[in-house]
């Protein structure tokens, strides 16, 4: 080979298809995702400031969450599929702006009322993850150098590091909670800024109007469900009128929604999609998965450490150290590695190891209920972030894109988000309501042991499903 060629080769390496900077493309990518993270995961540590500032309780500051997560689920479902037609480039840099105006309504916020319309804003940025990915996509068509590159980009939605939970303790102690949303505008524009000058535009194959009838009812449905779930969450105080409620509208409205797609000349989402394999084979799959670990690592896991009789007995301020951000770190620093095996082996083989590994983590989480010490948690959340963290989501959101056709590139992205997010609902569900069961009857080390033992079962289901997911070229 030529010095020229070789000189080709190493500098296509470097550009997209549209003969721009790879480089660069990502670090606006990454930017854009940073400033999403930021507004899930950086104001943890604060709550208890937001509240004694604000003068109010700990359930109106718990319902700021709700209303976050719960709009990042519902804009999630259909901002991916607009983006396919008006511009995908033009959807990110509305969805950034429009967080950083949330971000500044909830940092100038004389009461809990203004904060909650604020989480409301910021919850747009629900679906800067698929965007992102899908924007990778389209400019990056080779597929072993996609998955390399998609792997670090998803591997940052698992918490960039535990670092951001960290800074946002500390800001919110030294300055207030103010400062955590004003850093998170800043991250947000300087995300538009990179966006703006690196990222390209892109479309998809055909681009009809959007189909505002169908999103209506999908999102009305799913809305229902979401709130149905958090209901239950309650368990013993839950409202069982209102969940029996919640779950007609979701069931009549998808009934709706399926039947304006059938009718409708330019569709959200087409039936025929809809009933094939790629669809519900991967929503099943995010869906178990999701309720199988979710609740692990944010609820049991650090149940168990801080239980000073059964468990290890951490207090509230050390114990993250030693379950979240093992975790996140770990996952964060595995995610490329994920994606080099994907791209060598297959997305497929690469989510079903991570799955048979992560069975393996939830089971040394129950040799941790019965054995409770510092490094078995340890052990255990630095497991679940290099086999779930680092391997299954990544696996699992880059499904979503490869998958998707090309006249739709946005309808299973913003889908399978919904699934990821009902998955987390339904996890504190079953498991906690199995914790609480067992604990009620045969003490705390059962509860957490057999809240754990589900958690590997619904492992086990998700890899079954699994096998459901067709692979690219084959009949989906």
């Amino acid at each position: 080979m030529s010095e020229q060629q070789t000189s080709g080769s190493a500098q296509n390496k470097t550009l997209d298809k549209g003969g721009k900077s790879i480089v660069a493309l990502m670090v606006a990518l990454m930017a854009a995702i940073f400033a999403f993270q930021l507004n899930a995961s950086m104001l943890s540590p604060a709550l208890t400031t937001m509240q004694y500032e604000l003068n109010t309780t700990s359930a109106q500051i718990g319902l700021t969450q709700t209303v976050f997560f719960t709009s990042c689920a519902v804009f999630s479902l259909f901002l991916p599929r607009l983006g396919d037609l008006v511009g995908r480039k033009k959807v990110l840099l509305g969805i950034l702006v429009l967080t950083a105006v949330g971000c500044l309504v909830s940092a100038i916020a004389p009461n809990v009322v203004v904060l909650m319309i604020g989480r409301i804003i910021q919850g747009v940025a629900g679906p800067v993850v698929p965007m992102t990915l899908i924007m990778l996509h389209n400019q990056v068509t080779e597929d072993e150098r996609y998955a390399r590159l998609m792997s670090i980009l998803t591997a940052v939605n698992g918490g960039i590091g535990g670092v951001d939970a960290i800074l946002g303790g500390w800001l919110a102690g030294t300055f207030g909670f103010r400062s955590v949303f004003l850093v998170m505008v800043a991250v947000a524009v300087i995300a538009i800024v990179l966006v703006i000058f690196f990222a390209q535009e892109s479309h998809a194959e055909e681009t009809p109007r959007m189909d505002w009838v169908g999103v209506f009812f999908l999102c009305v449905a799913f809305v229902a469900a979401y709130l149905a779930i958090n209901e239950i969450e309650k368990l013993a105080e839950a409202n069982w009128t209102m969940v029996a409620i919640g779950i007609v509208i979701a069931v009549v409205f998808f009934v709706v929604f399926w039947n304006v797609e059938k009718k409708s000349h330019a569709p959200m989402v087409t039936t025929k999609y809809l009933k094939q394999r790629r669809t519900w084979g991967l929503l099943l799959t995010t869906l178990t998965m999701m309720t199988a670990i979710f609740a692990v690592m944010n609820g049991v896991v650090p149940a168990m450490a801080q239980d000073a009789k059964v468990g290890v007995g951490l207090s509230a301020n050390v114990v993250s150290f030693a379950t979240l951000t093992p975790y996140a770190l770990v996952g964060l620093v595995f995610g490329p590695v994920a994606g080099v095996l994907a791209s060598k082996f297959g997305y497929h083989k690469v989510l079903r190891a991570g799955m048979l590994v992560s069975a393996l983590g939830v089971l040394l989480g129950i040799y941790t209920a019965f054995q409770p010490s510092i490094w078995a948690l340890v052990l255990t959340s630095l497991v679940l972030g290099v086999s779930y963290a680092g391997t299954v989501n990544i696996m699992l959101n880059g499904l979503g894109v490869v998958l998707s056709p090309a006249d739709n590139t946005g309808y299973l992205p913003g889908l399978n988000a919904g699934g990821f997010n009902l998955g987390a609902g339904l996890s504190y569900v079953v498991l906690y309501a199995v914790m609480n069961a067992f604990t009620t009857s045969q003490g705390p080390r059962a509860g957490y042991a057999i809240s754990l033992v589900v958690s590997v079962v619904m492992v086990l289901v998700a890899f079954a499903f699994s096998f459901l997911i067709p692979h690219e070229g084959e009949e989906k």
